[in-house]
């Protein structure tokens, strides 16, 4: 089964069902059962389900199989449902249902292109899971085109909940005085702990290898090459036996790529891909991350499904000393004023993606407020010789794609273990505030709408408490 839902709502899923009233979770459940619909409209062609609506919110129905092959999903990645599992994601769909139903009404749109987009990207991770298009097919039983126009519907009923919901919560702000009387409510003894947390940027200076070296490492692709095409060795067990991408070596160099993903892939690599026929293999070609030849193993439009071997040529101490004295003479520039930290990422760090974000280490949510857990082993080392607003001497380390660089680390900020308190963490409260008023937001919309629809929910749900608000507003109670 496709693992569609990620980690973080798994936690959240467990979280919200062990902290929260049922009927104060709707945004939640909305976000939940949204991850589901993938999976399970991938898993429907293998279930057996007795089907029938459960439910409906003005013209939009709810299947039982909806609810049902949902949970089955869940059940697959090992979690274990509480004992309202059913009520649960009925509410998640009602709540969807409703914001759709709005959504319609008040004429908001969501353009095919988005939609068509959005769908691209799952069908790409389907087959990133599943290793290749044809078994993603043979698992589904339907070609790509139908798993796509299958999620279709679902998708746009998810864009169109999510642009209700962003309408309906648009420029909603805290004041200091709604945060502080938040923060009032608190229980002392329930307040959180927090680990050190900092605040941490850095200038990269990647070592350039020698002409010779690079001309031995395009020499060593072109004879992979030739190899690979007159059959002396297949190009996947040239990859498992040569390639310095440790992410793809095991599996042959496999990759899954789409010619839009200009974000995530080198811009070189997929130019060279994408000029391939079908079991073409590239010229040597230099990417970011060093030399590489493809071999296009499909293509399906704007998908393809290729093989890749990267060599990295090898930097020697001298040009590791290049490069400690490039960024030493940075530093210096720094330390004079000569320029600030953010001007010099820009002028000199080779790290293109940081020079939007002044080289700093971002969290998985994009905050920059880190745990020491999400960096290398190199910069902890180093970390406990800086105070506050300390730039480190030029520091050598490998990435970990195996490559030699070098870096000035500046720590901004450093705060030690603490309890949560309203000065040191009052944007942390502050978010939180907003979550709660953002939450009263969407009941209080919802009490004033739902007596609006007609709804219907089957009388098997009628245990359901945190279905209580929707009861009353049923088709005459469902008589």
């Amino acid at each position: 089964m496709l693992k569609a839902v990620q980690v973080s709502s798994l936690s959240l899923f467990n979280f919200i069902f062990d902290a929260l009233n049922i009927m104060k979770k709707f945004l939640f459940f909305l976000i939940l059962f949204s991850c589901f619909i993938c999976g399970s409209s991938i898993a429907q062609g293998k279930k057996v389900v007795a089907d029938k609506i459960v439910a409906q919110v003005g013209d939009k129905i709810i299947l039982n199989s909806d609810i049902m092959n949902a949970i089955s999903d869940y059940k697959r990645q090992g979690q274990e449902l509480p004992a309202d599992a059913n009520c649960a994601f009925m509410q998640g769909q009602l709540i969807q249902k409703a914001l759709v139903l709005q959504a319609e009404k008040d004429s908001l749109e969501v353009g095919e292109d988005e939609i068509d987009s959005k769908l691209d990207n799952q069908i790409r991770g389907f087959i990133r899971e599943y290793g290749s298009k044809e078994a993603l097919e043979e698992v589904a039983g339907r070609s790509i085109y139908q798993i796509k126009e299958d999620f279709r519907q679902s998708f746009k009923e998810r864009e169109l909940a999510d642009k209700m919901r962003a309408k309906i919560l648009e420029n909603m702000k805290v004041t200091p005085t709604e945060v502080k009387a938040y923060w009032d409510k608190i229980p002392k003894d329930s307040l959180p702990f927090y680990e050190s947390e900092i605040e941490v940027s850095q200038i990269l200076s990647e070592p350039k290898a020698n002409k010779e070296v690079e001309d031995y490492v395009i020499k060593q692709l072109y004879d992979y090459k030739r190899q690979a095409e007159a059959g002396v060795k297949k190009f996947e067990q040239l990859a498992k036996l040569y390639s310095d991408d440790k992410g793809t070596e095991s599996q042959g160099g496999t990759l899954n790529i789409n010619r839009n993903d200009k974000g995530s892939i080198d811009a070189a690599f997929l130019s060279a891909a994408f000029r391939l026929k079908e079991g073409q293999i590239s010229s040597v070609f230099k990417s970011k991350f060093g030399y590489h030849i493809i071999y296009m193993v499909s293509r399906a439009g704007d998908d393809a499904v290729v093989r890749h071997i990267l060599k990295i040529p090898p930097v020697t101490q001298e040009e590791i000393k290049l490069s400690i004295q490039k960024l030493d003479t940075v530093r210096y520039r720094i330390m004079t004023k000569d320029l600030s930290f953010g001007e010099a990422v820009n002028r000199f760090s080779d790290d293109e993606s940081s020079k939007f974000n002044g080289g700093q280490i971002q969290n998985r949510d994009g905050s920059i407020n880190v745990t020491i857990d999400m960096l290398d082993k190199e910069m902890i080392k180093i970390l406990p010789t800086l105070k506050p607003g300390d730039i480190s001497h030029p520091q050598e380390y490998t990435d970990d794609r195996g490559k030699k660089l070098v870096r000035l680390i500046y720590l901004k900020t450093r705060t030690t273990p603490h309890r949560e308190n309203f000065q040191d963490d009052y944007n942390k409260i502050a978010q939180r505030t907003l979550e709660q008023k953002k939450q009263g937001k969407l009941e209080k919309w919802f009490n004033e709408h739902l007596p609006n629809y007609y709804i219907y929910i089957d009388k098997d749900f009628v245990g359901c408490k945190g279905l209580n608000d929707w009861w009353k507003y049923t088709a005459s109670n469902n008589q």
